[in-house]
C-alpha cells in the first residue's frame, strides 16, 4: 500500500495541477472558436410573458427590444407546413384537443386570448394577435436575426423540413439545433450538420462530470451552446418534480455543481455560450450574470432589456 501511494499520490498531483493550469488556458490545446453572434438577451416562446407565445407580434416586440435570439419550438402539420408551437396537442393554447400533425395549416385553431406563463405561474400574457405562425414566415421577416429551434419529438419528417428551410433562406450559422435529447440531436445533426448545436441533457451532464473529474480541459467540444436552467429558479417558477422536497434537493446539487465561475469561463473560452433560462426577475439576471453567463432566456424582453441598458450601456445593441 505505502508503494502504491508513494507512486500513485504524486501521479494524481501532477494530473490536478495539469488539469487546473489548461482549465484556466483551454487555448493552449484548442484553436478558439469566434462565434457567428452573441446572445445576450434570448426570447423564450418569443417572448410569452408580454404578448402571446410565438406569434408575430410577440417577435415583434422582442426584436423591438434588440434580442439577439428568438427561441422556438416547432411541430409539423398534416400538409408539411412547419409551425411555431411549444405543444404538439392544441388543447393549452387553444381548447382544441387535437394534435398540430392531425390538422392543415389553414385548419389550426387561434390561440386563446389569455395564456399563462409558464416561468410565472398566475401571471398571464395577452395579445391581438392570436394566430400560429410559419416558421418560413419568421425567416422572411427576421432574415438575419438568429433563432433556436427546439425538436421535442422524434419527428425526423419535421426534422428534414427544418434543415431544408434553414438552408432556403441561407441560415445555417444563425440557425440553433436544440433538443433535450441526444438520439434526436444525432439526427437533426445528420439532417443539417452546418447549423450550430446546443448541449443535450445527457452531454451536460457529462460536462459537468468532466470538469469534476478534471478530464473538461482535453476532451473535444463540437457544441456551441449550453443553454442551461438556473438552479435559483427550482421550486419557485420551474418545477420538475411534483414532489416539493426533490426539488429542494436538486436546487441545493444543482447550484454547487453548475454555478461555478470557473466552469463557466472556460467553456466561454473555448467557444461555448452559457445562456441561463428561463429567467423572468432581475434577481435571476443579476445571479447569470454574476458568475459569467453569456446570456439570459426570459419570458419578458423588455425587463432584460432594461436590466441590460443599466448594467451595460457600452452594450447596447443599436
Amino acid at each position: 500500500m505505502s508503494l502504491f501511494l508513494y507512486y500513485a499520490l504524486p501521479a494524481l498531483g501532477s494530473y490536478a495541477m495539469l488539469s487546473i493550469f489548461f482549465l484556466r488556458r483551454p487555448h493552449l490545446l484548442h484553436t478558439p472558436r469566434a462565434p457567428n453572434f452573441r446572445i445576450r438577451l434570448g426570447a423564450h416562446r418569443g417572448g410569452s410573458g408580454e404578448l402571446l407565445e410565438n406569434t408575430m407580434e410577440a417577435m415583434e416586440n422582442s426584436m423591438a427590444q434588440h434580442s439577439d435570439l428568438l427561441e422556438l419550438d416547432c411541430q409539423l402539420t398534416r400538409d408539411r407546413v412547419v409551425v411555431v408551437s411549444h405543444d404538439e396537442n392544441l388543447c393549452r393554447q387553444s381548447g382544441l384537443n387535437r394534435d398540430v400533425s392531425s390538422l392543415d395549416f389553414e385548419d389550426l385553431p387561434l390561440y386563446k386570448e389569455e395564456l399563462e406563463v409558464y416561468f410565472s405561474p398566475g401571471h398571464f400574457a395577452h395579445g391581438t394577435d392570436r394566430r400560429m405562425v410559419r416558421l418560413e414566415d419568421l425567416f422572411q421577416r427576421f432574415p438575419r436575426t438568429p433563432m433556436s429551434v427546439e425538436i421535442k419529438g422524434k419527428n425526423e419528417e419535421l426534422i428534414r423540413e427544418i434543415a431544408g428551410l434553414v438552408r432556403r433562406f441561407d441560415r445555417n450559422e444563425i440557425t440553433v439545433w436544440a433538443s433535450e435529447k441526444s438520439s434526436i440531436m444525432k439526427k437533426c445533426k445528420a439532417a443539417n450538420p452546418e447549423m450550430p448545436q446546443s448541449f443535450t441533457i445527457s452531454r451536460g451532464f457529462w460536462v459537468l462530470l468532466s470538469y469534476y473529474l478534471g478530464l473538461l480541459p482535453f476532451i473535444p467540444i463540437p457544441e456551441k451552446f449550453f443553454f442551461c436552467f438556473l438552479p435559483n429558479i427550482i421550486n419557485r417558477t420551474y418545477f420538475p418534480f411534483s414532489c416539493s422536497c426533490l426539488n429542494q434537493l436538486l436546487a441545493v446539487v444543482s447550484k454547487w455543481m453548475i454555478m461555478r465561475k470557473s466552469l463557466i469561463r472556460h467553456l466561454e473560452e473555448r467557444g461555448v455560450q452559457v445562456v441561463f433560462w428561463c429567467l423572468n426577475d432581475e434577481s435571476d439576471f443579476e445571479a447569470a450574470f454574476s458568475v459569467g453567463a453569456s446570456g439570459v432566456m426570459t419570458d419578458y424582453p423588455t425587463a432584460l432589456r432594461h436590466y441590460l441598458d443599466n448594467h451595460e450601456p457600452a452594450a447596447r445593441t443599436s
